[in-house]
């Protein structure tokens, strides 16, 4: 189990700022990335933004796989649990969310059954759930996990204390879809209205009367000009450019509303929980909706059975991949940082892929734009070792419930 600093700010988190910072400090581009980094050495993701359906219909999990993924929220990997894989290791740059995986990982393990999990990770306002963390889980939490949930907030309370609250109102993400709801009201729309949709035609209807319409007002077409006014949503200045370049000569609003278009239109409120966060902001409650993958019943027993195969690393992709053995690894899910990077982590990254992956093995991930990121930039040594399943990849992407992604890409190492 990796160490990690759970009070890490930017400046002390060398691994996040070589990851991020790619431009001088007093360049435009380079005050971008650290305002950037800034807000992103925060709690980021109090759910992860990719759906880990898609991703295990596109990796076909078997029980001896094993995974290397990003961590995020860590909704995912639990959810790749159910499969029953050989072994799972997560990374992630961000002590918060390296703080909360090993949280959920220990709830699923230490809680005494599934009714206490979908209290505390998906109830909001569930006042025992702070004695429920300090009865059933502290106990087994390692110091550094521990120390983090029992650490104070900006406000003095404990940390832990937000399962109490509403977790997913919080981080920069939760405070960023705050700020839409807010922007909506003052437009004069409840974006909540949505969730009282019973069709996907009254979906529609909601979002081409009540939604659409906010995309062509001057003051949002303004603010979605800004880098900035993405930060929220954990986009970089890297991705907003790949987004940028999809809009062309029209506004980045454009873009935005489309993916927001798929989001509230493309799927049934009853089946998408990702909807319900942007909406809601909550998940829904019983009989309403969905929960998430990893809190559905039927996948629990499998989920609590398989805890133990994970393992939590506070490092990046290549750093984790560079101490396994060469040929040792099956599934890798990169998310959506390869936008992030330069050529140069492009290619370091996928050296280490090449050497680890097994006969068979995939690689999934996101792009901010449609085409694949990795396309042009790879050296003919590396990329030639694997083929593009590039008509499975544009398929799974259309049933993508995230809807906020343009492209969703898988790569299979050649034999």
């Amino acid at each position: 189990m990796t160490e990690f600093a759970p009070d890490a700010g930017f400046r002390k988190n060398r691994k996040l700022k070589d990851a991020l910072l790619q431009h001088k400090a007093l360049s435009k581009a380079g005050l971008s990335e650290r305002l950037f980094g800034l807000l992103f050495s925060g709690l980021v993701y109090p759910q992860i933004w990719e759906d880990p359906d898609i991703d295990m219909e596109a990796m076909e999990l078997q029980p001896h796989h094993r995974i290397a993924t990003i961590g995020s929220g860590g909704c995912n990997m639990l959810a790749y649990l159910s499969k029953g894989p050989a072994s799972i290791d997560v990374v992630d740059l961000n002590p918060h969310h390296i703080a909360l995986n090993r949280l959920k990982l220990a709830a699923f393990r230490l809680m005494p059954d599934h009714a206490d999990l979908v209290r505390f990770f998906a109830t909001p306002g569930v006042k025992t759930n702070t004695a429920a963390f300090d009865r059933f889980v502290a106990p087994g939490l390692d110091e550094a996990t521990l120390g983090y949930w029992n650490g104070r907030d900006m406000y003095g309370r404990r940390r832990v204390t937000v399962f109490t609250r509403n977790i997913y109102k919080t981080g920069l993400l939760g405070r960023f879809i705050g700020a839409a709801h807010v922007l909506a009201r003052l437009h004069g729309v409840k974006l909540a209205g949505m969730t009282q949709a019973r069709t996907m035609r009254e979906q529609r209807q909601f979002f081409d009367d009540q939604i659409a319409p906010i995309f062509d007002r001057p003051m949002v077409r303004w603010l979605l000009g800004r880098k900035s006014s993405l930060f929220g949503l954990g986009i970089p200045p890297q991705q907003y450019d790949e987004l940028a370049s999809l809009a062309g000569d029209d506004s980045i609003s454009a873009v935005l509303r489309y993916r927001l278009e798929k989001l509230a239109c493309h799927f049934p409120m009853n089946d998408n929980y990702f909807a319900w966060q942007a909406f809601a902001r909550r998940y829904a409650s019983q009989h309403e909706g969905p929960l998430p993958t990893y809190l559905k019943p039927e996948h629990y027993p499998a989920i609590r059975a398989n805890a133990e195969r994970v393992t939590v690393h506070h490092l990046n992709f290549t750093e984790m991949l560079a101490a396994k053995p060469a040929a040792s690894m099956d599934r890798y899910i990169l998310l959506d940082a390869q936008d992030w990077m330069t050529d140069a982590q492009l290619n370091d990254v996928w050296a280490e892929i090449s050497r680890t992956a097994r006969e068979g093995a995939r690689v999934i991930f996101r792009t901010a734009a449609e085409k694949s990121i990795i396309e042009g930039r790879l050296s003919p040594a590396i990329r030639d070792q694997w083929v593009y399943f590039e008509e499975r990849s544009q398929e799974l992407n259309i049933r993508d419930r995230s809807a906020i992604y343009g492209g969703f890409h898988i790569y299979g190492k050649k034999a």
